[in-house]
């Protein structure tokens, strides 16, 4: 009985040997997925850092407006027309801010649309090369066993 398994063994040894598995294609792909990786997040960083500033420097002008809106007037008037004077230039910031916003997103979009393609594009590559590769190391396997018979 051990005798067979020890057969079985070498049947395997014999059989994996036949068939090569080129790993330099699998390390290629996981560099390829790895650097794709780095690349998005660092556009996600970028984003983040931007979309940081953007909202602390929309907080810092709110609260600046919010600070004159809030000092002591002398007629009741002046308070209307403060509240007024902040709404309007809040939505002012606001759109501008917004529009600070959506070049962000534009950019990530962008830059992400542009690293998938070219990933893509070395994901093909790579592949086209593993299966070229694949296809000869398996056509002079199935040869050199043909041979052996």
């Amino acid at each position: 009985m051990a005798k067979q398994a020890q057969d079985m063994t070498a049947m395997f040894k014999d059989m994996m040997g036949a068939f090569p598995v080129d790993t330099a294609a699998m390390e290629d792909a996981f560099k390829t997925a790895t650097t794709l990786n780095e690349k998005l997040s660092h556009v996600a960083i970028d984003a983040a850092e931007k979309s940081t500033e953007i909202s602390s420097k929309w907080t810092k002008e709110t609260l600046a407006k919010l600070g004159d809106m809030s000092k002591a007037k002398a007629e009741p008037a002046d308070y209307a027309k403060a509240m007024t004077d902040f709404a309007s230039s809040y939505a002012e910031v606001t759109a501008e801010h917004m529009a600070a916003f959506a070049e962000v997103a534009k950019k990530v979009q962008m830059d992400t649309v542009e690293l998938m393609m070219a990933a893509g594009k070395d994901m093909s590559e790579d592949a086209q090369a593993a299966v070229k590769k694949a296809t000869g190391d398996m056509t002079a396997a199935a040869k050199k066993a043909a041979a052996a018979k």
